[in-house]
């Protein structure tokens, strides 16, 4: 793992994760670093200090993203929080272990997860963690085996549960073999494309919002690292995918960490009705995000600063 890459910190600063500008008192400075986590496990981490924090907030990335997705957002809440975000394995520049040594299923993100916050030191009783996409589940899953992991979690867009009816048909294909091949070939062969639009699909041309260069280029460099890219880390993750969401809902009556959902009502990829279902048969609060898709947090990054407000205040 080449360290000097790991500890640069222009990547990021420049550029705000979304956001046109931070507020103008909020930290200028987010640390970008590594921490181990395991004797097999780097992770690239994003750091925002304050002196006399709040809180504590953890953000969770989804696919295709890294760290970066989250340089705007830490920057604003920086100024009232102490807030972390990692590259799961598989993104960005965390390590890549062989498939034999770490399956990269949601129940391993799961381990990384409690992983961090025990390396990082985190206060877990004035913690919230803010996961999307892939980090959702994990997260979640980490909650059922420690009620404690944090004194709240935010999550949504995502797949709590086996629905291939809310599944957008590329995703259901990842869940079995041949088919999950030739999209892992092809995820791998159109790394450009998918970099691109994945943030766009469901959108106008009108409606479409862009994301900052930066981070694009930051993703594009870490598709591949070592042998693995991240469109194989996400293959193996849906190749586990079943089992951890049979596991979660046969579970979920186990749940004792507060949750709330929000949820892209236009999610191009996990319709609304995922996260209706999952708030439904959890007794969760549920907020659906009108005219916004799958990335809530890149096309409308307000929307995720006020909810981990909220949640040290309310609910």
């Amino acid at each position: 793992m080449n360290r000097l890459a790991l500890t640069l910190l222009g990547l990021g600063l420049a550029f705000l994760g979304g956001c046109a500008t931070a507020p103008r008192d909020a930290p200028t400075k987010a640390e970008i670093g590594v921490i181990a986590v395991s004797p097999d496990i780097e992770l690239r981490r994003l750091l925002v200090r304050n002196a006399s924090p709040k809180g504590i907030v953890l953000l969770l990335h989804g696919f295709p993203e890294t760290v970066h997705a989250w340089t705007g957002i830490a920057l604003a809440l920086g100024r009232d929080y102490e807030v972390h975000a990692f590259d799961w394995p598989g993104y960005g520049l965390s390590s890549r272990p062989a498939a034999e040594r770490f399956p990269y299923a949601p129940r391993d993100y799961a381990r990384v997860l409690r992983a961090y916050i025990e390396s990082a030191r985190i206060d877990r009783s004035n913690l919230v963690i803010y996961a999307t996409d892939i980090g959702a589940l994990p997260s979640l899953l980490a909650a059922l085996e420690d009620p404690a992991l944090a004194r709240k979690l935010i999550v949504g867009d995502f797949a709590p549960f086996d629905r291939p009816q809310y599944m957008h048909e590329t995703l259901q294909a990842l869940k079995t073999r041949p088919a999950a091949d030739a999209v892992r070939a092809a995820m791998n062969r159109n790394r450009d494309e998918i970099l691109q639009n994945a943030y766009r699909r469901g959108f106008t041309p009108e409606e479409q919002f862009d994301i900052p260069r930066e981070f694009k280029d930051d993703m594009a460099r870490g598709w591949v690292h070592g042998e693995i890219s991240s469109a194989d880390a996400f293959y193996h993750y849906y190749s586990h995918f079943s089992r951890d969401q049979a596991f979660f809902e046969s579970n979920l009556a186990r749940l004792r960490t507060p949750v709330k959902v929000v949820w892209g009502e236009r999610d191009f990829y996990i319709k609304k009705e995922m996260g209706i279902e999952f708030a439904g048969r959890g007794g969760l609060e549920i907020v659906l995000l009108p005219g916004i898709g799958h990335y809530p947090h890149l096309q409308k990054p307000d929307t995720a600063i006020e909810e981990i407000r909220a949640a040290f205040t309310r609910w």
